[in-house]
């Protein structure tokens, strides 16, 4: 019940378009604050009962919010990936801007996101639409990268 009651109500508003974002620290942090305050709301759990994060998400029957966004970021990139060349999400992924940055302007942005996504797996920008063809290799490389994931932590 309470898997359901998070899926449909909260993850899926929370999450809307989140392949497209940028991904820090800072934004990872906030997102899993506000999970497991969801979490711990929906199935009444209060701050006398001590519990870890860990055991309410396996409670719960849900991933860990990077893990989720990790997942749907690997997804669009390999629907992008099969785009034509041409298309303008495909020419959007390869646009570097001229000149530089003003100061202040954050320096992680969607681009990098998915270099570092890429680079775990071993892939470039280059590599990608060719393993993104075949969609099995696609996914067995998400499978794989969340796993290993879990087993990190």
């Amino acid at each position: 019940m309470y898997r359901c009651d998070c899926k449909s109500n909260v993850l899926s508003v929370l999450l809307y378009v989140s392949e497209c974002w940028k991904f820090t620290a800072n934004i990872e942090k906030r997102l899993e604050v506000f999970q497991t305050k969801c979490l711990r709301r929906i199935m009444r759990i209060f701050w006398p009962n001590m519990i870890s994060n860990e055991e309410l998400r396996r409670r719960a029957g849900v991933s860990t919010i990077s893990e989720i966004i990790a997942t749907r970021r690997w997804q669009w990139l390999g629907h992008v990936c099969r785009m034509p060349i041409d298309s303008i999400p495909r020419v959007a992924l390869r646009w570097t801007p001229q000149g530089k940055r003003n100061r202040g302007r954050p320096k992680e942005t969607w681009r990098r996101t998915v270099d570092r996504d890429l680079k775990t797996r071993g892939l470039t920008l280059q590599t990608a639409p060719t393993i993104a063809a075949d969609r099995a290799k696609w996914r067995s490389l998400a499978v794989a990268s969340s796993t290993r994931r879990r087993r990190e932590d």
